[in-house]
């Protein structure tokens, strides 16, 4: 059985060496518990996965909803591709109406200082074969000599199908883009750009709570993404508004990933070639660690025991190789002592997969006298026949803690652990007196 064996130590980290071409950090003392590190007991063997890719880019991944005046976002964007006049090649491909998004990504790109242009690989561009296009070798070079690349939101199938031939080999356009990636440069992505960052992304997806009840399937949920984070962390989009943290456990499960990163709309999260996560934009980001996660197959319906779920505010910062965390520096002191809550009672949500609902329960837990808190994920409350619904019970362990922020009432989670079991529903839920 596994035991979790997540510690608090005081450190700074500094990139020391490369391992699977990413630089490896390592933890020294200092004077002040900024920091957290996860380390994990030997576990049974998964199924190998490739490489990560050798490259000194950095990734910009954006929850979707992405306001033109989010100046955080868009000019990190631009920064990272070298400042004023940087060149950025902007993908409308997963867009229904490519030309319109192109125009309006490349004026925000503008504003901030860059100097865009329009790739015109879409299927849905008038007047264009997009096939040919990403296969143009012109194209392609102006792709590679950019200094960062730039994915519109949409439907994601759309720029995989366009970036990748029928045969399932990289276009010229998709490799320029590796090229450019591993030369230095920024890839960035809202919705639809941000969910083809892993190595596997949601495709047709099912609602929610259908997904739990009914499983996940390659090739209908979930399909092939373009990888550029590497192939051992799951990404997802529009996390919090659309309570999407449900959904990413059991494509994790399937898939054998450990790690998962989720963020919010107007939101982002910055990836350096270090592999340091930064969270930056409006909200944040949720981080799910299922490397101790255990699953019951003997039962016909989803369950899983263990997942630890941690929120990441804006301002914070998670290395992915050596799991340690930085607080925001307007939390950097605000590490929460457990024996002085400010909240009474029971913690519970109805609606746990409703608008933030997640997050909300996690605050309201680590500054609450209880242990544990309790959410609800079920269907239409006048069906009249019986359901399955589930159960999510989250619950502080010895190894969870909170940040608050000194200026604002803005918190950070950690390590709360998450179990998911489902329950009956008895229908109606209720009846008029």
């Amino acid at each position: 059985m596994f035991k979790p064996m997540l510690k608090p130590i005081f450190a700074t980290t500094f990139a020391t060496s490369f391992a699977m071409g990413f630089v490896t950090l390592l933890a020294f003392t200092g004077p002040a518990a900024t920091a957290q590190t996860l380390e994990k007991v030997p576990e049974e063997p998964v199924e190998a996965r490739a490489p990560l890719p050798v490259a000194k880019g950095s990734l910009v991944i954006i929850g979707g909803g992405l306001r033109a005046d989010n100046a955080d976002v868009w000019q990190k964007i631009v920064s990272l591709a070298g400042g004023k006049g940087a060149r950025i090649a902007v993908f409308p491909s997963a867009s229904g109406n490519p030309e319109r998004a192109a125009a309006t990504s490349i004026a925000y790109l503008k504003k901030y200082g860059a100097e865009p242009f329009a790739v015109p690989v879409a299927q849905r561009l008038a007047n264009s074969d997009y096939r040919k296009a990403a296969d143009d070798a012109a194209l392609a070079e102006k792709i590679r000599k950019a200094d960062g690349v730039y994915f519109a939101g949409g439907d994601q199938a759309r720029i995989t199908q366009a970036l990748i031939r029928e045969n399932g080999t990289r276009t010229r356009a998709l490799e320029a883009i590796w090229d450019l990636y591993r030369r230095g440069g920024v890839v960035a992505g809202t919705s639809a750009g941000a969910a083809i960052m892993s190595s596997t992304m949601f495709y047709r997806p099912d609602a929610i709570l259908a997904m739990l009840r009914g499983g996940v399937k390659d090739g209908q949920e979930i399909a092939p993404g373009l990888g550029f984070i590497g192939d051992d962390v799951f990404v997802d989009q529009h996390l919090l508004v659309r309570g999407r943290f449900a959904r990413m456990i059991p494509v994790m499960l399937a898939k054998n990933y450990k790690l998962g990163l989720g963020v919010d709309e107007d939101s982002a999260m910055v990836i350096n070639a270090q592999r340091e996560v930064e969270v930056i934009g409006y909200t944040g980001a949720l981080l799910m660690d299922l490397s101790l996660a255990v699953t019951d197959t003997s039962k016909p319906d989803f369950n899983v025991s263990n997942v630890r779920i941690s929120y990441l505010d804006r301002g914070d910062k998670f290395n992915i190789i050596t799991q340690s965390f930085t607080p925001s520096p307007d939390k950097a002191g605000g590490r929460m002592d457990p024996a002085r809550t400010a909240l009474r009672g029971p913690v519970f949500s109805n609606d746990i997969l409703g608008n933030n609902a997640v997050v909300n329960i996690m605050e309201r837990l680590i500054d609450s006298d209880q242990e544990e808190a309790i959410g609800i994920a079920s269907g239409n409350p006048r069906s009249t026949t019986p359901e399955v619904g589930f159960e999510f019970r989250f619950t502080k362990t010895p190894e969870t803690v909170g940040y608050l922020s000194n200026t604002v009432e803005a918190y950070s989670v950690l390590n709360i652990r998450l179990d998911i079991r489902p329950i009956d529903i008895p229908r109606p839920l209720y009846r008029y007196r």
